[in-house]
């Protein structure tokens, strides 16, 4: 012992100081040990709803697209049997992860289904001439729905040169109007793309879609107009003299 400014110091250390310390590393390191298993439970429950979830978009999408390809072909039964598939799937793929793994299910791939399937419930009405369904009737949610009517105004294209290569060029004149009215409607959403799902690439591309159609219908009306007029022509002329 000694004496440091009058006042008596103890240089030994203090038993029970050390155990109370020791006490506490060794409750830190339980309550670490209880935190890490408790993480990677729910990293495990996140990965395997995550897996569903990614499965039933990956579903969705590929049954989308071959809907459209049926629609195009005519095959609508067809269409419906796998559009409704493409639903289920995404519904099922919503159920895995929107209570607990919000974050899953905000992260893109299941929106990109939604867009899918959008799209092609929206393609069956431009080619169709049916009502066009609502995000609630289609049961998805807005960005994923107009980001799906841009893409689907692509189709509509498709489905009018189909058309024109068979001289039908009224149904092309109809579709074509459709394809406007959404146009229009989708240059009105003037939001940041943050909000939109990036809406605004998806119309810029709609935009160019929408002025070679236009381009292509033009020509197929000039034509068929000369054509009529050559027609009339020729019944108009006088027949050639028996020899």
């Amino acid at each position: 012992m000694s004496r440091l400014f009058g006042r008596r110091t103890v240089l030994r250390d203090d038993p029970g100081s050390l155990r109370r310390s020791a006490c506490r590393t060794i409750l830190l390191v339980m309550n670490l040990a209880s935190l890490g298993d408790q993480f990677q439970r729910r990293f495990e429950q996140t990965t395997v709803a995550r897996e569903k979830a990614l499965g039933a978009a990956r579903r969705s999408i590929r049954a989308s697209a071959n809907a459209i390809r049926a629609i195009h072909r005519g095959e609508l039964d067809q269409a419906h049997r796998l559009m409704d598939e493409s639903r289920e799937a995404i519904e099922g793929g919503g159920t895995a992860v929107r209570g607990d793994h919000p974050d899953v299910y905000f992260a893109g791939f299941l929106q990109d289904a939604q867009k899918e399937y959008a799209e092609a419930r929206l393609t069956e009405a431009i080619v169709t001439g049916s009502d066009i369904p609502s995000p609630e009737e289609l049961g998805v949610e807005l960005p994923p729905y107009l980001n799906g009517m841009a893409e689907s105004i692509g189709e509509g294209r498709r489905a009018i040169l189909d058309l024109l290569r068979h001289g039908r060029v009224e149904e092309s004149e109809r579709i074509l109007s459709v394809m406007e009215e959404m146009y229009y409607l989708l240059v009105s959403m003037d939001f940041p793309d943050a909000i939109t799902g990036h809406l605004r690439r998806s119309t810029d591309v709609a935009r160019s879609i929408m002025e070679r159609t236009r381009g292509d219908l033009s020509m197929a009306l000039v034509q068929r107009n000369l054509q009529e007029a050559l027609e009339r022509h020729t019944r108009q002329l006088p027949g050639e003299a028996p020899g």
